[in-house]
Protein backbone atom coordinates (compact mmCIF):
# COMPACT_ATOMS: atom_id res chain seq x y z
CA UNK A 1 0.00 0.00 0.00
CA UNK A 2 2.86 2.24 0.96
CA UNK A 3 4.07 2.04 -3.16
CA UNK A 4 1.24 4.40 -4.01
CA UNK A 5 -0.56 0.84 -5.81
CA UNK A 6 -4.25 1.30 -5.56
CA UNK A 7 -6.19 -2.04 -4.45
CA UNK A 8 -9.26 -2.47 -6.73
CA UNK A 9 -12.40 -2.75 -5.41
CA UNK A 10 -14.34 -6.49 -4.67
CA UNK A 11 -17.39 -5.17 -5.44
CA UNK A 12 -16.02 -4.59 -8.87
CA UNK A 13 -13.96 -7.57 -9.18
CA UNK A 14 -17.28 -9.55 -8.42
CA UNK A 15 -19.78 -7.65 -11.25
CA UNK A 16 -17.41 -8.32 -13.59
CA UNK A 17 -17.33 -11.82 -13.02
CA UNK A 18 -20.88 -12.01 -13.12
CA UNK A 19 -21.43 -10.51 -16.52
CA UNK A 20 -18.76 -12.84 -18.04
CA UNK A 21 -20.70 -15.49 -16.45
CA UNK A 22 -24.15 -14.10 -17.94
CA UNK A 23 -22.64 -14.04 -21.44
CA UNK A 24 -21.31 -18.07 -21.04
CA UNK A 25 -25.02 -18.86 -19.89
CA UNK A 26 -26.06 -16.64 -23.33
CA UNK A 27 -24.03 -18.24 -25.50
CA UNK A 28 -24.92 -21.85 -23.95
CA UNK A 29 -28.28 -21.32 -24.43
CA UNK A 30 -28.15 -20.27 -28.30
CA UNK A 31 -26.14 -23.44 -28.78
CA UNK A 32 -29.34 -25.45 -27.11
CA UNK A 33 -31.70 -23.33 -28.94
CA UNK A 34 -29.92 -25.07 -32.20
CA UNK A 35 -30.02 -28.39 -30.85
CA UNK A 36 -33.69 -28.36 -30.23
CA UNK A 37 -34.82 -26.53 -33.53
CA UNK A 38 -32.80 -29.21 -35.32
CA UNK A 39 -34.89 -31.93 -33.26
CA UNK A 40 -38.30 -30.54 -33.64
CA UNK A 41 -38.28 -30.44 -37.40
CA UNK A 42 -36.80 -34.47 -37.78
CA UNK A 43 -39.73 -34.99 -35.01
CA UNK A 44 -42.41 -33.06 -37.34
CA UNK A 45 -40.92 -34.31 -40.58
CA UNK A 46 -41.30 -37.84 -39.44
CA UNK A 47 -44.54 -37.28 -38.27
CA UNK A 48 -45.32 -36.22 -41.03
CA UNK A 49 -44.34 -38.62 -42.94
CA UNK A 50 -45.97 -41.32 -40.93
CA UNK A 51 -49.44 -39.45 -41.39
CA UNK A 52 -49.06 -39.71 -45.43
CA UNK A 53 -48.19 -42.69 -45.22
CA UNK A 54 -51.54 -43.94 -43.36
CA UNK A 55 -53.36 -41.77 -46.22
CA UNK A 56 -53.40 -38.85 -43.02
CA UNK A 57 -53.30 -35.60 -45.69
CA UNK A 58 -54.53 -33.11 -43.14
CA UNK A 59 -52.30 -34.81 -40.35
CA UNK A 60 -49.16 -34.45 -42.67
CA UNK A 61 -49.75 -31.06 -44.19
CA UNK A 62 -49.98 -29.70 -40.48
CA UNK A 63 -46.81 -31.47 -39.13
CA UNK A 64 -45.02 -30.23 -42.67
CA UNK A 65 -46.82 -26.82 -42.02
CA UNK A 66 -44.96 -26.90 -38.36
CA UNK A 67 -41.53 -27.86 -39.35
CA UNK A 68 -41.61 -25.37 -42.64
CA UNK A 69 -42.44 -22.52 -40.21
CA UNK A 70 -39.04 -23.15 -38.26
CA UNK A 71 -36.79 -24.50 -40.90
CA UNK A 72 -37.39 -21.29 -43.50
CA UNK A 73 -36.05 -23.08 -46.42
CA UNK A 74 -33.04 -24.04 -44.83
CA UNK A 75 -33.30 -27.41 -46.17
CA UNK A 76 -29.30 -28.02 -46.21
CA UNK A 77 -29.90 -28.34 -41.88
CA UNK A 78 -32.05 -31.72 -42.95
CA UNK A 79 -29.94 -34.50 -43.48
CA UNK A 80 -30.29 -36.71 -46.17
CA UNK A 81 -32.56 -39.18 -44.75
CA UNK A 82 -34.80 -36.56 -43.22
CA UNK A 83 -34.54 -34.44 -46.25
CA UNK A 84 -35.92 -37.54 -48.37
CA UNK A 85 -38.98 -37.97 -46.08
CA UNK A 86 -39.74 -33.89 -46.44
CA UNK A 87 -39.98 -34.16 -50.13
CA UNK A 88 -41.69 -37.60 -50.33
CA UNK A 89 -44.45 -36.11 -47.76
CA UNK A 90 -44.48 -32.53 -49.38
CA UNK A 91 -44.71 -33.89 -52.91
CA UNK A 92 -47.29 -36.46 -51.86
CA UNK A 93 -49.64 -33.96 -49.94
CA UNK A 94 -50.17 -32.00 -53.27
CA UNK A 95 -50.16 -34.67 -55.74
CA UNK A 96 -53.12 -36.26 -53.35
CA UNK A 97 -54.90 -32.83 -53.52
CA UNK A 98 -55.03 -33.32 -57.04
CA UNK A 99 -51.64 -30.58 -57.30
CA UNK A 100 -49.45 -32.68 -59.62
CA UNK A 101 -47.48 -30.40 -60.79
CA UNK A 102 -46.91 -28.45 -57.49
CA UNK A 103 -46.21 -32.20 -55.90
CA UNK A 104 -44.01 -33.86 -58.61
CA UNK A 105 -41.39 -31.39 -58.49
CA UNK A 106 -40.80 -32.16 -55.33
CA UNK A 107 -40.59 -36.00 -55.48
CA UNK A 108 -38.29 -35.56 -58.54
CA UNK A 109 -35.61 -34.58 -55.75
CA UNK A 110 -35.61 -37.39 -54.32
CA UNK A 111 -34.10 -38.90 -57.21
CA UNK A 112 -31.57 -36.03 -57.55
CA UNK A 113 -30.49 -37.18 -53.78
CA UNK A 114 -29.15 -40.67 -55.18
CA UNK A 115 -27.97 -38.95 -58.57
CA UNK A 116 -25.34 -36.12 -56.90
CA UNK A 117 -22.98 -35.84 -53.81
CA UNK A 118 -24.15 -34.31 -50.59
CA UNK A 119 -21.60 -31.82 -49.73
CA UNK A 120 -21.30 -32.15 -45.80
CA UNK A 121 -19.79 -29.70 -43.22
CA UNK A 122 -20.27 -27.53 -40.69
CA UNK A 123 -21.14 -23.69 -40.68
CA UNK A 124 -19.97 -20.52 -38.99
CA UNK A 125 -22.38 -21.94 -36.39
CA UNK A 126 -20.90 -24.92 -35.86
CA UNK A 127 -24.53 -26.00 -37.35
CA UNK A 128 -24.39 -29.86 -39.14
CA UNK A 129 -24.63 -29.19 -43.62
CA UNK A 130 -26.08 -30.92 -46.37
CA UNK A 131 -25.71 -29.12 -49.57
CA UNK A 132 -27.25 -31.04 -52.33
CA UNK A 133 -24.83 -30.47 -55.81
CA UNK A 134 -21.70 -29.21 -56.00
CA UNK A 135 -23.52 -25.86 -57.47
CA UNK A 136 -25.24 -25.44 -53.76
CA UNK A 137 -22.12 -26.37 -52.22
CA UNK A 138 -19.84 -23.89 -54.26
CA UNK A 139 -22.80 -20.98 -53.54
CA UNK A 140 -22.93 -21.67 -49.86
CA UNK A 141 -18.86 -20.19 -49.35
CA UNK A 142 -18.56 -22.63 -46.93
CA UNK A 143 -14.75 -24.52 -47.37
CA UNK A 144 -13.96 -28.12 -46.98
CA UNK A 145 -17.45 -29.92 -46.93
CA UNK A 146 -16.98 -33.46 -48.12
CA UNK A 147 -18.83 -34.79 -50.73
CA UNK A 148 -20.99 -38.15 -49.87
CA UNK A 149 -23.08 -40.61 -51.36
CA UNK A 150 -26.47 -41.17 -50.78
CA UNK A 151 -29.40 -44.05 -51.83
CA UNK A 152 -33.14 -42.98 -51.52
CA UNK A 153 -35.29 -45.23 -48.90
CA UNK A 154 -38.60 -44.02 -50.83
CA UNK A 155 -38.15 -45.09 -54.09
CA UNK A 156 -40.33 -48.61 -54.25
CA UNK A 157 -42.97 -46.33 -52.01
CA UNK A 158 -43.28 -44.08 -55.03
CA UNK A 159 -43.61 -46.54 -57.47
CA UNK A 160 -46.82 -48.08 -55.63
CA UNK A 161 -47.84 -44.46 -55.27
CA UNK A 162 -47.53 -43.27 -58.65
CA UNK A 163 -47.50 -45.99 -61.04
CA UNK A 164 -51.49 -46.17 -61.12
CA UNK A 165 -51.76 -42.13 -61.75
CA UNK A 166 -49.34 -42.26 -64.51
CA UNK A 167 -51.25 -45.08 -66.16
CA UNK A 168 -54.71 -43.23 -65.66
CA UNK A 169 -53.42 -40.12 -66.81
CA UNK A 170 -51.74 -41.20 -69.86
CA UNK A 171 -54.82 -43.06 -70.65
CA UNK A 172 -57.13 -39.99 -70.35
CA UNK A 173 -54.33 -37.67 -72.62
CA UNK A 174 -54.52 -40.20 -75.26
CA UNK A 175 -57.54 -40.30 -75.14
CA UNK A 176 -58.34 -36.40 -75.23
CA UNK A 177 -56.09 -36.12 -78.10
CA UNK A 178 -57.77 -39.02 -80.19
CA UNK A 179 -60.99 -37.20 -79.88
CA UNK A 180 -58.82 -34.12 -81.21
CA UNK A 181 -59.57 -32.09 -77.81
CA UNK A 182 -56.15 -30.87 -77.86
CA UNK A 183 -56.79 -27.94 -75.54
CA UNK A 184 -57.46 -30.73 -72.65
CA UNK A 185 -54.60 -33.14 -73.92
CA UNK A 186 -51.61 -31.07 -73.67
CA UNK A 187 -52.14 -30.18 -69.78
CA UNK A 188 -52.80 -33.82 -69.45
CA UNK A 189 -49.55 -34.93 -71.11
CA UNK A 190 -47.47 -32.54 -68.59
CA UNK A 191 -49.12 -34.19 -66.55
CA UNK A 192 -47.83 -37.57 -67.20
CA UNK A 193 -44.46 -36.05 -67.79
CA UNK A 194 -43.91 -34.35 -64.15
CA UNK A 195 -45.56 -38.07 -62.89
CA UNK A 196 -42.73 -39.49 -64.52
CA UNK A 197 -40.16 -37.34 -63.38
CA UNK A 198 -41.50 -37.56 -59.72
CA UNK A 199 -40.75 -41.43 -60.05
CA UNK A 200 -37.62 -40.58 -61.42
CA UNK A 201 -37.86 -41.08 -65.13
CA UNK A 202 -37.10 -38.21 -67.35
CA UNK A 203 -38.94 -38.52 -70.50
CA UNK A 204 -39.37 -35.66 -72.55
CA UNK A 205 -41.33 -37.76 -74.76
CA UNK A 206 -44.27 -36.52 -72.86
CA UNK A 207 -43.38 -33.03 -73.00
CA UNK A 208 -42.80 -33.27 -76.78
CA UNK A 209 -46.82 -34.19 -76.74
CA UNK A 210 -47.91 -31.70 -74.81
CA UNK A 211 -45.64 -29.18 -77.15
CA UNK A 212 -47.87 -30.77 -79.97
CA UNK A 213 -50.87 -30.20 -78.10
CA UNK A 214 -50.94 -27.22 -77.20
CA UNK A 215 -49.70 -26.05 -80.36
CA UNK A 216 -52.79 -27.73 -82.31
CA UNK A 217 -54.75 -25.93 -79.84
CA UNK A 218 -53.12 -22.91 -81.10
CA UNK A 219 -52.03 -22.03 -77.19
CA UNK A 220 -48.93 -20.55 -78.93
CA UNK A 221 -46.92 -19.03 -75.75
CA UNK A 222 -47.72 -22.47 -73.86
CA UNK A 223 -46.56 -24.48 -76.53
CA UNK A 224 -43.60 -21.97 -77.74
CA UNK A 225 -41.80 -22.23 -74.02
CA UNK A 226 -42.12 -25.82 -74.44
CA UNK A 227 -40.52 -26.37 -77.47
CA UNK A 228 -37.74 -23.86 -76.34
CA UNK A 229 -37.47 -25.96 -72.94
CA UNK A 230 -36.76 -29.16 -75.22
CA UNK A 231 -34.11 -27.10 -77.34
CA UNK A 232 -32.00 -26.20 -74.20
CA UNK A 233 -32.94 -29.61 -72.85
CA UNK A 234 -31.22 -31.16 -75.92
CA UNK A 235 -33.66 -33.30 -76.41
CA UNK A 236 -34.00 -34.54 -79.39
CA UNK A 237 -36.51 -37.50 -80.04
CA UNK A 238 -33.99 -40.13 -80.65
CA UNK A 239 -34.48 -43.21 -78.50
CA UNK A 240 -34.34 -47.19 -79.30
CA UNK A 241 -37.90 -48.70 -78.41
CA UNK A 242 -38.18 -52.48 -77.47
CA UNK A 243 -40.83 -54.71 -78.45
CA UNK A 244 -42.15 -58.40 -78.84
CA UNK A 245 -45.67 -59.64 -79.42
CA UNK A 246 -47.78 -61.10 -76.45
CA UNK A 247 -48.51 -64.60 -77.35
CA UNK A 248 -51.80 -64.69 -75.66
CA UNK A 249 -53.16 -61.18 -76.94
CA UNK A 250 -51.44 -61.30 -80.19
CA UNK A 251 -50.74 -57.55 -79.29
CA UNK A 252 -47.09 -55.55 -79.94
CA UNK A 253 -45.75 -54.53 -76.72
CA UNK A 254 -43.68 -52.15 -75.35
CA UNK A 255 -40.38 -53.22 -73.04
CA UNK A 256 -37.78 -51.83 -71.50
CA UNK A 257 -34.53 -52.95 -72.16
CA UNK A 258 -33.51 -55.04 -69.73
CA UNK A 259 -36.78 -57.19 -69.50
CA UNK A 260 -36.71 -57.23 -73.49
CA UNK A 261 -33.04 -58.96 -73.85
CA UNK A 262 -34.40 -61.43 -70.77
CA UNK A 263 -37.48 -61.89 -72.43
CA UNK A 264 -35.93 -63.04 -76.17
CA UNK A 265 -33.25 -65.22 -74.51
CA UNK A 266 -35.66 -67.09 -72.86
CA UNK A 267 -37.49 -67.99 -76.44
CA UNK A 268 -40.36 -69.46 -76.79
CA UNK A 269 -40.69 -70.11 -73.37
CA UNK A 270 -41.31 -66.83 -72.55
CA UNK A 271 -44.85 -66.00 -74.48
CA UNK A 272 -43.00 -63.49 -76.56
CA UNK A 273 -41.81 -63.37 -80.43
CA UNK A 274 -40.92 -60.96 -82.87
CA UNK A 275 -38.87 -59.17 -80.94
CA UNK A 276 -38.23 -55.64 -82.33
CA UNK A 277 -35.73 -52.95 -81.66
CA UNK A 278 -36.81 -49.46 -84.00
CA UNK A 279 -34.83 -46.45 -83.16
CA UNK A 280 -37.15 -43.49 -83.39
CA UNK A 281 -35.98 -40.55 -85.79
CA UNK A 282 -34.83 -36.92 -84.47
CA UNK A 283 -37.54 -34.46 -84.56
CA UNK A 284 -34.75 -31.80 -83.21
CA UNK A 285 -34.70 -29.52 -86.48
CA UNK A 286 -38.45 -29.98 -86.23
CA UNK A 287 -38.18 -28.29 -83.01
CA UNK A 288 -36.36 -25.36 -84.30
CA UNK A 289 -38.77 -24.92 -87.35
CA UNK A 290 -41.84 -24.97 -84.87
CA UNK A 291 -40.88 -22.94 -81.79
CA UNK A 292 -39.31 -20.40 -84.42
CA UNK A 293 -42.75 -20.53 -86.30
CA UNK A 294 -44.82 -20.20 -82.66
CA UNK A 295 -42.46 -16.97 -82.17
CA UNK A 296 -42.83 -14.92 -85.06
CA UNK A 297 -46.50 -15.46 -84.85
CA UNK A 298 -46.79 -13.94 -81.51
CA UNK A 299 -44.69 -11.11 -82.76
CA UNK A 300 -41.82 -12.39 -80.63
CA UNK A 301 -39.21 -11.47 -83.14
CA UNK A 302 -36.20 -11.19 -81.36
CA UNK A 303 -36.65 -14.79 -79.57
CA UNK A 304 -37.29 -16.29 -82.70
CA UNK A 305 -34.35 -14.95 -84.06
CA UNK A 306 -32.49 -16.74 -81.45
CA UNK A 307 -33.81 -19.83 -82.13
CA UNK A 308 -33.33 -19.58 -85.53
CA UNK A 309 -29.78 -18.19 -85.37
CA UNK A 310 -29.33 -21.41 -82.76
CA UNK A 311 -30.93 -24.12 -85.31
CA UNK A 312 -28.82 -22.73 -88.58
CA UNK A 313 -25.60 -23.76 -86.82
CA UNK A 314 -26.94 -27.08 -85.79
CA UNK A 315 -28.86 -27.46 -89.66
CA UNK A 316 -26.78 -24.69 -91.96
CA UNK A 317 -28.75 -26.24 -95.22
CA UNK A 318 -32.41 -26.13 -93.24
CA UNK A 319 -34.31 -24.53 -96.07
CA UNK A 320 -37.33 -23.91 -93.81
CA UNK A 321 -35.12 -22.35 -90.90
CA UNK A 322 -33.85 -19.60 -93.39
CA UNK A 323 -37.31 -18.94 -94.75
CA UNK A 324 -38.61 -18.51 -91.45
CA UNK A 325 -35.21 -16.28 -90.31
CA UNK A 326 -36.55 -14.04 -93.93
CA UNK A 327 -39.78 -13.65 -92.65
CA UNK A 328 -39.09 -12.50 -89.37
CA UNK A 329 -36.28 -10.20 -90.61
CA UNK A 330 -39.18 -9.04 -92.45
CA UNK A 331 -41.59 -8.50 -89.91
CA UNK A 332 -39.55 -6.63 -88.12
CA UNK A 333 -38.32 -4.54 -90.17
CA UNK A 334 -34.49 -5.49 -90.64
CA UNK A 335 -34.63 -5.10 -94.43
CA UNK A 336 -30.64 -5.07 -94.72
CA UNK A 337 -30.13 -8.12 -92.71
CA UNK A 338 -33.45 -9.73 -94.59
CA UNK A 339 -31.74 -9.28 -97.91
CA UNK A 340 -28.08 -10.35 -96.77
CA UNK A 341 -30.66 -13.22 -95.55
CA UNK A 342 -31.50 -14.13 -98.80
CA UNK A 343 -28.24 -13.76 -100.75
CA UNK A 344 -27.15 -15.95 -98.52
CA UNK A 345 -29.86 -18.88 -98.71
CA UNK A 346 -29.79 -17.88 -103.17
CA UNK A 347 -25.63 -18.57 -102.93
CA UNK A 348 -26.43 -22.42 -101.41
CA UNK A 349 -29.68 -22.46 -103.78
CA UNK A 350 -29.94 -20.47 -106.92
CA UNK A 351 -33.39 -22.35 -108.55
CA UNK A 352 -35.68 -21.04 -105.23
CA UNK A 353 -38.42 -18.80 -107.18
CA UNK A 354 -39.75 -17.33 -103.73
CA UNK A 355 -36.13 -16.25 -102.64
CA UNK A 356 -35.80 -14.57 -105.76
CA UNK A 357 -38.38 -12.95 -105.73
CA UNK A 358 -38.34 -11.87 -102.29
CA UNK A 359 -34.77 -10.45 -102.92
CA UNK A 360 -37.00 -8.16 -105.55
CA UNK A 361 -39.32 -6.60 -103.28
CA UNK A 362 -36.84 -5.78 -101.16
CA UNK A 363 -34.21 -4.37 -103.53
CA UNK A 364 -37.06 -2.60 -105.36
CA UNK A 365 -37.33 -0.56 -102.41
CA UNK A 366 -34.19 1.57 -103.27
CA UNK A 367 -33.57 3.71 -106.32
CA UNK A 368 -30.21 2.47 -105.84
CA UNK A 369 -30.76 -1.00 -106.53
CA UNK A 370 -33.66 -1.30 -108.73
CA UNK A 371 -31.39 -2.80 -111.50
CA UNK A 372 -30.55 -5.67 -109.17
CA UNK A 373 -34.71 -6.05 -108.43
CA UNK A 374 -35.38 -5.96 -111.86
CA UNK A 375 -32.59 -9.16 -112.38
CA UNK A 376 -34.12 -10.40 -109.45
CA UNK A 377 -38.11 -10.81 -110.95
CA UNK A 378 -36.41 -11.86 -114.53
CA UNK A 379 -34.62 -14.75 -112.50
CA UNK A 380 -37.87 -15.82 -111.22
CA UNK A 381 -39.76 -15.93 -114.70
CA UNK A 382 -36.74 -17.84 -116.03
CA UNK A 383 -37.35 -20.45 -113.13
CA UNK A 384 -40.98 -20.20 -113.84
CA UNK A 385 -42.88 -18.61 -116.45
CA UNK A 386 -46.28 -18.48 -114.79
CA UNK A 387 -44.99 -16.78 -111.87
CA UNK A 388 -47.77 -14.12 -111.96
CA UNK A 389 -46.81 -11.82 -109.38
CA UNK A 390 -43.00 -11.72 -110.82
CA UNK A 391 -44.88 -9.43 -113.82
CA UNK A 392 -46.53 -7.57 -112.09
CA UNK A 393 -44.03 -6.34 -109.52
CA UNK A 394 -41.47 -5.73 -112.70
CA UNK A 395 -44.21 -3.79 -114.99
CA UNK A 396 -44.92 -1.70 -112.00
CA UNK A 397 -41.29 -1.10 -110.97
CA UNK A 398 -40.28 -0.07 -114.21
CA UNK A 399 -43.04 2.48 -114.02
CA UNK A 400 -41.41 3.88 -110.88
CA UNK A 401 -43.63 6.23 -108.72
CA UNK A 402 -46.03 7.96 -111.11
CA UNK A 403 -47.34 9.87 -108.84
CA UNK A 404 -43.86 11.69 -108.29
CA UNK A 405 -43.65 12.13 -111.84
CA UNK A 406 -46.39 14.34 -112.36
CA UNK A 407 -45.89 16.24 -109.78
CA UNK A 408 -42.22 17.12 -111.24
CA UNK A 409 -43.50 17.82 -114.40
CA UNK A 410 -46.39 19.97 -113.21
CA UNK A 411 -43.94 21.97 -111.05
CA UNK A 412 -41.75 22.64 -113.87
CA UNK A 413 -44.43 23.75 -116.62
CA UNK A 414 -45.45 26.00 -113.64
CA UNK A 415 -42.09 26.97 -113.32
CA UNK A 416 -41.87 27.70 -117.08
CA UNK A 417 -39.36 25.21 -117.66
CA UNK A 418 -40.81 23.18 -120.42
CA UNK A 419 -37.66 21.39 -121.60
CA UNK A 420 -37.21 20.42 -118.52
CA UNK A 421 -41.21 19.49 -118.29
CA UNK A 422 -41.07 17.74 -121.61
CA UNK A 423 -38.08 16.00 -120.29
CA UNK A 424 -39.71 14.09 -117.94
CA UNK A 425 -42.82 13.31 -120.03
CA UNK A 426 -40.45 11.34 -122.10
CA UNK A 427 -38.74 9.75 -119.27
CA UNK A 428 -41.65 8.59 -117.90
CA UNK A 429 -42.67 7.21 -121.99
CA UNK A 430 -39.17 5.33 -121.64
CA UNK A 431 -40.28 3.46 -118.74
CA UNK A 432 -43.69 3.02 -119.66
CA UNK A 433 -42.56 1.01 -122.76
CA UNK A 434 -40.45 -1.33 -121.02
CA UNK A 435 -43.12 -2.32 -118.58
CA UNK A 436 -45.20 -3.28 -121.81
CA UNK A 437 -43.45 -6.66 -122.13
CA UNK A 438 -44.49 -7.68 -118.60
CA UNK A 439 -47.76 -6.27 -118.54
CA UNK A 440 -48.58 -8.40 -121.75
CA UNK A 441 -47.55 -11.32 -119.82
CA UNK A 442 -49.36 -10.52 -116.93
CA UNK A 443 -52.81 -10.70 -119.08
CA UNK A 444 -51.97 -13.16 -121.04
CA UNK A 445 -52.02 -15.47 -117.71
CA UNK A 446 -54.65 -13.78 -116.35
CA UNK A 447 -57.14 -12.71 -118.73
CA UNK A 448 -59.83 -12.15 -116.75
CA UNK A 449 -57.63 -9.86 -114.59
CA UNK A 450 -58.90 -6.21 -115.04
CA UNK A 451 -56.48 -5.01 -113.32
CA UNK A 452 -54.00 -5.98 -116.27
CA UNK A 453 -56.45 -4.81 -119.01
CA UNK A 454 -56.74 -1.09 -117.09
CA UNK A 455 -52.39 -1.11 -116.46
CA UNK A 456 -52.41 -1.92 -119.98
CA UNK A 457 -54.67 0.96 -121.87
CA UNK A 458 -52.81 3.29 -119.72
CA UNK A 459 -49.40 2.24 -120.65
CA UNK A 460 -50.29 2.53 -124.26
CA UNK A 461 -51.85 5.78 -124.02
CA UNK A 462 -48.74 6.94 -122.50
CA UNK A 463 -46.33 5.97 -125.05
CA UNK A 464 -48.95 7.03 -127.89
CA UNK A 465 -50.06 3.46 -129.19
CA UNK A 466 -53.67 5.27 -129.88
CA UNK A 467 -54.83 1.91 -131.67
CA UNK A 468 -53.69 -0.32 -128.25
CA UNK A 469 -55.01 1.86 -125.87
CA UNK A 470 -58.68 1.99 -127.65
CA UNK A 471 -58.51 -2.17 -127.56
CA UNK A 472 -57.37 -2.24 -124.03
CA UNK A 473 -60.08 0.61 -123.36
CA UNK A 474 -62.71 -1.46 -125.26
CA UNK A 475 -62.06 -4.45 -123.27
CA UNK A 476 -61.86 -2.90 -119.58
CA UNK A 477 -65.30 -1.37 -120.96
CA UNK A 478 -66.58 -4.72 -121.22
CA UNK A 479 -65.30 -5.98 -118.34
CA UNK A 480 -67.08 -3.98 -116.31
CA UNK A 481 -70.42 -3.94 -117.11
Amino acid sequence: MGNGSKVQSPRFLFIKTIKFLNMKKTILTAAMLIAVFSFAQKKEISAAYKAIGSNDIAGANAQISAAEAEMQDKTYLLEPAVLEQYYYTKGLIAIKNGKISEGAPYLAKIADLGKTNIYTGKDASKNKVYYVGKAAADASGISGLKAEKYTPSTTNKLAEELNPLIQKSNKEAVDLYNAKNYAAAAPKFEEVYNLLKAAGQNNQQYLYYAGINYALANKKDQAAAIYTDLINSGYTGVETIYSAKNEKTGKQENMDKSQWEIMKKAGSGSGFSDFKSEVSPSVESELYETAAALLIDNNKFDEALNIIDKGLKKFPNNAKLSELQGITYHKSGKTDEFVKSLKAQLAKNPNDKINWFNLGVLLGKDDATKTEALAAYDKVIQLDPAYTNAYINAAYLLMGDDSKTIDSFNALKKAGKMDDANKVLEERRGRFAKAIPYAEKWHALQPDEIGAVSLLKDLYLVTKNETKAAEYKAKETAMKK
